[in-house]
């Protein structure tokens, strides 16, 4: 699969599979709650991702600032959560060694990094719904708060690879 990026006027290619360092999945799951108790409700990075482009949204290991491993090409809401796709940067030392760990699947956790901007409390279960967030950077982790936040499609693809050449 090729894709084309138009980022600060250039075309750049980017082949989505083992090896290029691009990968897709969620980073966050709509209705569904995290090991804190939050649960982010559909519409809430909506005004966020007006503002801030993937481009803009860091990507880091671990929420690490000193960790940046790559950029976010598409970061986009969808009816089951915050889409996202990357390109890991393989001149980063780091990156490479993620890149490694997502093919064999030693790593493929995904967590938002944020600023609530309005949230409430439901009654009921006594989670704290996020209405609105402000989202600042997205990580790959060990282990993520959501367990549904995974990358997807690089996993999927080595393991295909792996069966092919067994």
């Amino acid at each position: 699969m090729t894709l084309r990026l138009k980022r600060r006027g250039l075309e750049l290619p980017l082949s989505a599979g083992p090896g290029t360092g691009v990968f897709a999945g969620y980073a966050s799951l709509f209705n569904v709650p995290d090991a804190s108790g939050d649960i982010v409700l559909p519409g809430a990075f909506h005004t966020s991702l007006i503002r801030r482009p993937a481009e803009d949204i860091r990507m880091l290991f671990q929420h690490d600032p000193a960790e940046p491993v790559g950029t976010w090409v598409e970061v986009r809401e969808t009816d089951k959560g915050l889409y996202v796709l990357g390109r890991l940067d393989k001149n980063v030392q780091r990156g490479r060694e993620l890149l490694s760990l997502l093919e064999c699947g030693g790593i493929d956790g995904l967590s938002i990094g944020f600023k609530t901007v309005a949230a409430r409390k439901d009654k009921a279960s006594g989670a704290r719904l996020l209405a609105r967030i402000d989202l600042w950077e997205i990580s790959l982790v060990t282990f993520p708060m959501l367990d549904g936040a995974r990358v997807g499609a690089v996993k999927q693809m080595a393991a295909a690879a792996f069966k092919a050449a067994t």
